[in-house]
C-alpha cells in the first residue's frame, strides 16, 4: 500500500479522498491555487504545496508544477479527483513518465475511452449499441454539416476530452451549426485544456443511465449497479438516484453486463463509469466513459455499502478486487442533490461571496459532502458546486421524503444557492412519479422558479412593521422562544492559559 498520495483536486471531492486515504493508514498532500489558500480541503491534509495563480489553467490544470509537488514531497501516487486533470491522457502518460502512480487508468486505457470519440470506436467491436455520429474529432465545418445531414437534425456537438455538460451544445439546425462549434470548443478548451470536438445525434426523450464498474489489474470486474442522471440542467447532472425507477431486473442485468463488455475491451482498470442513453422504447445507446471517479459516487457507496475511493486506491496499489459480481446487492434507495453557489433568479449565474452562516443537515440516512465552511469565501475561478446532500431510505418514496425535507433544513447565507429550486424538483409529481427524462428542467421551467406572486405584499409588510417599530407581544414571543445559544455556551468551562 502506499505510504502517501498526493491529491490533484479541491473542494469536496479532495476531502473525500482525504478521508479514504486516512482510513487506509496513507498520508495526504494537498495542493492550492493562490485563491484557495484558506480553502476547507486543506484542513484535511498532512502536507500542502502551492501550485500556481487562480484561473485553473495555471493552477489544477499545470502538470508540471503538480508533479512538482508530488516529487518535492515524495508522493508515491496522484489521485486526481473528478474534473482538471483526471481524464487527461497527457497528465497519466506524464505521471507514468515520472515514476509516480495515476489513480485511475493507464494513459493507454484513457486513449480509448478518456477520449469520447475513441471510446465510441472501442465499443464498436463488442456489439454494444452505439449513437450514430463522428468516428473522429474535427475542426473541419464541412465534416460537421456533412455527418449532422446524414444522422438528421438535432445534433449534439460534445467535448471530446472531460465532462459535467462542459463544451456540450445541441443544434437544432445548420444556421446555428458553426457557432455552436466555436462554443463548445471554447468551454472545452477552458475546462479541460483541450478544445477537440465531435458531433453524434441527439436522441430525443432520453433517460441517461450509468453503470459504475471496478476492474481491477488481473481483469476482476464488476459492475455496482446504475444510476439514473436525467435530471439535468445544461446537460449538467444535478439530482442523482439509484435504482433507476425506470429499468426492470432483465434491463439491469443486460445493461451491467454490456458496461463490464466495455471496459474489458479497453483493458481498464480502476474506477470508471459505463454512461448510456435509454430511450423511450427502452432501447440503450453507449454513451461514453467517464474513466474517473463521478460526482454522484455516495448515491451507490449508500445502496452497496462499498467504498468506492477505497476500492480505487487499493487497485491502483496492485490488490486484487475481493468482490464479485453475485455478493454486490442493492438495499434501499439513495438520492443525491448537487449545491451549487448559483443564482436560479438570475439565469443561474455563479453566486460567488462570502458564506455568512452555514448549517448542514444531520440525522439518520443523511450524508453532506462538503467543501465550505462558515465564513469562507467562493471564488469565481472554479465550477461552483458547493457540496452534495445525499440520503438513504429503505424506499424511493421514504428517501424522497428524507431529501425534501433536509433539502429544507439545508442553510446557506451570504451567497445565491440552487437548494429551493432543488427542493421544487424533487417535490414535483413528475419526480415523484419517476416518470421523467433529460428534458424535465426544459419542461418544466415556469413551474420551477419561485413563486413571487405575493413578493409586493411582503415588501409593503416589512416596510410598514420597520416604520411602526415591533411590537410589545413580537417582543416577547422573541425573548421566549427564538433565544440562541454562543460558540462559549456550547464548549463549556474554559479559560486563557499562558502558555509559557
Amino acid at each position: 500500500m502506499f505510504k502517501k498520495i498526493l491529491i490533484a483536486n479541491r473542494g469536496e471531492i479532495a476531502i473525500r479522498v482525504a478521508k479514504a486515504c486516512k482510513e487506509l493508514g496513507i498520508s495526504t498532500v494537498g495542493v492550492y491555487s493562490t485563491i484557495d489558500k484558506k480553502s476547507l480541503h486543506l484542513r484535511f491534509m498532512d502536507e500542502t504545496v502551492w501550485i500556481g495563480d487562480s484561473p485553473a489553467i495555471s493552477s489544477y490544470l499545470n502538470i508540471e508544477a503538480i508533479l512538482e509537488a508530488a516529487k518535492k514531497t515524495k508522493a508515491e501516487a496522484i489521485h486526481p479527483g473528478y474534473g482538471f486533470l483526471a481524464e487527461n491522457e497527457k497528465f497519466a502518460k506524464a505521471c507514468e513518465d515520472a515514476g509516480i502512480i495515476f489513480i485511475g487508468p493507464s494513459s493507454k486505457a484513457l486513449s480509448l475511452v478518456g477520449d469520447k470519440v475513441a471510446s465510441r470506436n472501442t465499443v464498436k467491436k463488442v456489439d454494444v449499441p452505439i449513437i450514430p455520429g463522428m468516428h473522429m474529432t474535427s475542426t473541419d465545418i464541412s465534416l460537421f454539416k456533412k455527418t449532422a445531414e446524414k444522422t438528421g437534425y438535432p445534433v449534439m456537438i460534445k467535448a471530446s476530452m472531460g465532462g459535467g455538460g462542459k463544451g456540450m451544445r445541441v443544434v437544432h439546425n445548420e444556421k446555428d451549426l458553426e457557432k455552436s462549434i466555436a462554443i463548445s470548443q471554447r468551454e472545452a478548451l477552458s475546462s479541460f485544456g483541450d478544445d477537440s470536438i465531435y458531433l453524434e445525434k441527439y436522441i430525443e426523450e432520453p433517460r441517461h443511465i450509468e453503470f459504475q464498474v471496478l476492474r481491477d489489474n488481473y481483469g476482476n470486474c464488476v459492475h455496482l449497479f446504475e444510476r439514473e442522471c436525467s435530471i439535468q440542467r445544461r446537460h449538467q447532472k444535478i439530482i442523482e438516484e439509484t435504482p433507476s425507477p425506470a429499468l426492470n431486473d432483465e434491463l439491469r442485468i443486460e445493461m451491467g453486463e454490456a458496461a463490464k463488455k466495455v471496459i474489458e475491451a479497453s483493458d481498464y482498470t480502476t474506477a470508471g463509469t459505463v454512461e448510456f442513453l435509454l430511450d423511450k422504447n427502452k432501447k440503450f445507446y453507449f454513451l461514453e466513459v467517464n474513466a474517473r471517479i463521478q460526482v454522484e459516487h455516495p448515491i451507490t457507496e449508500m445502496v452497496t455499502g462499498v467504498d468506492l475511493v477505497r476500492e480505487q486506491i487499493k487497485i491502483a496499489a496492485c490488490e486484487k478486487l475481493l468482490l464479485s459480481q453475485d455478493q454486490i446487492k442493492q438495499n434501499g434507495h439513495a438520492i443525491e442533490t448537487r449545491i451549487y453557489a448559483e443564482d436560479p433568479d438570475n439565469n443561474f449565474v455563479p453566486s460567488p461571496g462570502k458564506i455568512l452562516f452555514l448549517s448542514e443537515p444531520k440525522g439518520p440516512g443523511i450524508r453532506v459532502d462538503s467543501g465550505i465552511y462558515q465564513g469562507c469565501n467562493i471564488p469565481p475561478h472554479y465550477d461552483p458546486i458547493l457540496s452534495k446532500l445525499i440520503v438513504w431510505s429503505e424506499n424511493r418514496n421514504m428517501s424522497i421524503v428524507r431529501i425534501s425535507e433536509n433539502l429544507k433544513e439545508y442553510i446557506i447565507l451570504g451567497i445565491k444557492t440552487n437548494i429551493g429550486y432543488l427542493k421544487r424538483i424533487i417535490d414535483s409529481k413528475n419526480f415523484a412519479s419517476g416518470d421523467y427524462d433529460t428534458h424535465f428542467i426544459d419542461e418544466h421551467e415556469e413551474s420551477l422558479l419561485p413563486k413571487q406572486e405575493k413578493l409586493n405584499i411582503a415588501l409593503i409588510a416589512g416596510a410598514l412593521n420597520k416604520s411602526l417599530g415591533i411590537s410589545k407581544r413580537a417582543k416577547e414571543y422573541d425573548s421566549q422562544y427564538s433565544q440562541m445559544t454562543t460558540p462559549w455556551q456550547e464548549i463549556g468551562k474554559w479559560e486563557i492559559c499562558s502558555l509559557s
